[in-house]
């Protein structure tokens, strides 16, 4: 597998994503539970068009195969990939109060870039968990952990202290947003309309230690052009609303821009064990 994996890795971008694309469909079609995910994601969102839905197939797919080249090639030729960035003035603004900074990557374009790019820059620290194949896991923490830049922490309270020295050491952390916490770690909030179990975490985390949030996310560029980076505050929030709405808010407005490099396949709206389904 992990040899498979670095022959992939070698291969141009372009060709990555049109046979990612290629292989995005073949998934679609032999999957009907995946096929129904992201139906229902769609419609529940309004956002049911069959040209939507398309390409939301190919970028899916697209994703899935451009993740060995960003874990398995050299670091500087990963962060080169990003060909336009946009918003680094509100890193270097917050880096002026000296009290970190949390950096949010929903599964929107591609996430693992982001980190990368960052890293590139400055030191972050990054929560993850585990893939469902075991297998990929040292690659995915090689990847990550190249230098000294990126520090990959587990999604547990060990990671949770982990970032939160970092951040009391004035540096950057970066969160998955949109992953579903488990029982005790969320609250239920909108999410294009529908109530998602969301994080508690990064409100928690800023409340402690004063650091700025900031989101981010890369967009993939057509025909394998590379990515454009952009990053941006959270929106303001609007009074009685949760911090936990006023995050998914953002997170609906950036995913407005190109919803169909979003992870729509992704079960956003699951119950996790031991939570009180909304309104029960």
């Amino acid at each position: 597998m992990q040899f498979l994996l670095r022959l992939v890795a070698r291969l141009p971008l372009p060709l990555l994503h049109a046979v990612g694309a290629f292989l995005g469909w073949v998934v679609y079609l032999l999957a009907p539970r995946y096929r129904k995910m992201i139906a229902r994601n769609l419609q529940g969102a309004g956002l049911g068009s069959v040209r939507l839905r398309a390409a939301v197939v190919c970028e899916t797919g697209k994703g899935a195969l451009e993740i060995p080249a960003i874990w398995l090639r050299p670091h500087e030729g990963v962060a080169g990939l990003v060909v336009k960035a946009s918003g680094w003035e509100h890193v270097e603004s917050a880096a002026k109060a000296r009290k970190g900074l949390i950096l949010l990557t929903p599964h929107l374009g591609c996430w693992e870039i982001s980190g990368q790019y960052i890293a590139s820059r400055m030191p972050i620290t990054v929560m993850y968990a585990p893939p469902n194949l075991k297998i990929l896991e040292p690659l995915m923490r090689a990847g990550r952990d190249r230098g000294a830049a990126m520090n990959s922490v587990p999604a547990d309270m060990r990671g949770v202290r982990a970032m939160l020295k970092a951040l009391r050491r004035g540096e950057a952390i970066g969160i998955l947003p949109d992953q579903v916490p488990g029982v005790g770690e969320g609250e239920w909030a909108e999410f294009f309309g529908r109530p998602a179990y969301t994080m508690t975490l990064v409100a928690r985390l800023a409340e402690q230690t004063g650091s700025p949030v900031l989101l981010c996310y890369s967009k993939r560029l057509a025909w394998g052009r590379g990515y454009m980076f952009e990053i941006e505050p959270l929106l303001a929030p609007r009074p009685p609303e949760s911090a936990v709405r006023t995050l998914n808010r953002s997170l609906e407005r950036i995913i407005g821009r190109c919803p169909e490099q979003y992870l729509w396949s992704y079960n956003r709206y699951k119950v996790p064990a031991g939570v009180q389904p909304p309104g029960g």
